[in-house]
C-alpha cells in the first residue's frame, strides 16, 4: 500500500513539477562542471581546490614574512580566519556573477528558467565552498596548527552568512552581466578591494578609529570580524554588527531575485 501511495504522489502534477525542477538543476549543474574544466566530471574538484590553492600560497607567504600572530598561537590559523570568508565571498560571488551568461544556450529550451541557472550555480558554488573548508582544515590539521574555533557555532553562522552575500552579490552581478557582458571585468577588479579592505591582512583595532569604522561599512570586513570574534576569545568586536550583515545578504539576495523577476523576459528574448 505504501508503494502505490508513494506512486500516486510522484505521479501528482507538484510531484511531477519537482521531479521536473531536480532534473533541470541536475543538467544545469552537469553542464557547468563539464565546460568549465576539461570537459569531465572530475573537473568539479578543480573548483574546491583552486581557491584552496590560493589560500595555501597566501598562508604560505605570510609564515614566510616571520611576523607573530597577534590572536592565538598560529600565524597560519590566524590568516586563514581572514582568507575563509573573504576568498569564499570572492570565488563564489563572481562565479554566480558569469552563471547566466556562460549558461546562456540554455535558455534556449523552454523547460530552462533563468532561476534554475542562478540556483543550480549558487548549489555548486556552494558545494565547493564547504569542500575548500574541509580541505583546508584537514591540511592545518596535518600541518600540526590548531583549526578549531572556541565557539564553532558562531564560526558556522559567520561562514554562512559570508555565503550568503556571495550568493546576493553574484545574483545581482549576474543579471547586470547579461546586459552590459562588459561589467563582468568590472566586477572581477572589484573583487581586489574586497580582499585588500576585509581586514584579512590587520587586525581593525590597531587601525585609527576612522578608517576601522569606515571599513565596517564593508559586509565582508564584518564576516572576517564574525569569524575571528568566533575563533579568539578577547578579539574586539566592536565593528563587529550581525544584523548588518545578515541584512545586507538578505537585501542583496532579494534585489537580485527581483531583478530576475523584472527582466526575466528580457533576459530569454535575448
Amino acid at each position: 500500500m505504501t508503494e502505490t501511495y508513494n506512486n500516486t504522489r510522484s505521479k501528482t502534477p507538484i510531484g511531477a513539477a519537482l521531479r521536473e525542477k531536480r532534473n533541470v538543476m541536475a543538467a544545469v549543474v552537469l553542464r557547468d562542471i563539464r565546460s568549465r574544466f576539461f570537459n569531465h566530471g572530475l573537473g568539479f574538484l578543480l573548483v574546491a581546490i583552486w581557491p584552496l590553492a590560493h589560500m595555501l600560497i597566501l598562508l604560505t607567504v605570510y609564515g614566510l614574512l616571520g611576523r607573530q600572530a597577534p590572536y592565538g598561537d598560529s600565524l597560519r590559523v590566524f590568516f586563514a580566519t581572514g582568507l575563509i570568508p573573504t576568498l569564499a565571498f570572492v570565488y563564489v560571488s563572481r562565479w554566480m556573477s558569469l552563471s547566466l551568461i556562460l549558461n546562456r544556450p540554455m535558455l534556449a529550451f523552454p523547460v530552462v528558467t533563468v532561476l534554475d541557472i542562478m540556483a543550480a550555480r549558487a548549489f555548486l558554488e556552494i558545494t565547493a565552498a564547504v569542500l575548500t573548508l574541509i580541505f583546508l582544515f584537514l591540511i592545518l590539521l596535518f600541518m600540526g596548527d590548531n583549526p578549531y574555533p572556541a565557539d564553532p557555532h558562531q564560526a558556522a553562522y559567520a561562514y554562512l552568512a559570508c555565503l550568503l552575500l556571495a550568493i546576493g552579490f553574484g545574483s545581482v552581478a549576474g543579471v547586470l552581466v547579461m546586459f552590459m557582458p562588459v561589467f563582468a571585468t568590472v566586477y572581477a577588479l572589484t573583487m581586489i578591494l574586497f580582499y585588500l579592505l576585509s581586514g584579512t591582512l590587520f587586525v581593525s583595532s590597531a587601525l585609527p578609529e576612522p578608517i576601522a569604522y569606515a571599513l565596517s561599512w564593508n559586509p565582508v570586513f564584518q564576516t572576517v570580524e564574525w569569524m575571528r570574534s568566533a575563533y579568539y576569545l578577547g578579539y574586539s568586536d566592536k565593528y563587529l554588527d550581525k544584523t548588518y550583515t545578515l541584512g545586507f545578504g538578505m537585501s542583496s539576495l532579494c534585489l537580485g531575485l527581483l531583478m530576475e523577476r523584472v527582466f526575466r523576459r528580457r533576459m530569454l528574448e535575448a
